[in-house]
């Protein structure tokens, strides 16, 4: 378990309907609010969660440096939040942001622009379902 406590401030109607991973962790997903542009995906647990709903800017759990960080805090790169919706299994979190400057650590504006594996369905666009 990561930071998982019984002092998360988290809603428990909320918290009783997530399903986390072993280690106490959900996906989050960072679209920008007004283009649908997919920017990042972090990691929030119930606190990461209960802080991004009430400050109005995203709160992850980072797992390499095992602590919360709020986006923008030390990069200027600011995520603003618009809405935050769960998916169909309670189980990925999706966070509408105004992003102001790059989401991705590396300094782009997304995290998923610099390696596309495919691109328009295919060459032919004949791909179907088996």
């Amino acid at each position: 378990m990561v930071t998982m406590t019984s002092t998360s401030r988290l809603d428990a109607e909320i918290a009783a309907r997530l399903k986390r991973s072993p280690d106490g962790l959900l996906p989050a997903i960072a679209q920008q609010y007004d283009t649908g542009e997919v920017l990042m995906l972090g990691w929030m647990d119930d606190e990461a969660l209960h802080r991004t709903l009430t400050t109005g800017r995203c709160t992850y759990w980072s797992r390499s440096r095992r602590e919360y960080w709020v986006k923008g805090d030390t990069s200027g790169h600011f995520q603003w939040v618009k809405s935050v919706a769960l998916d169909c299994d309670a189980d990925t979190v999706l966070v509408k942001v105004d992003q102001v400057g790059a989401a991705c650590h590396t300094g782009a504006r997304t995290c998923f622009d610099t390696d596309v594996l495919l691109k328009d369905g295919g060459s032919d666009g004949s791909a179907t379902d088996q």
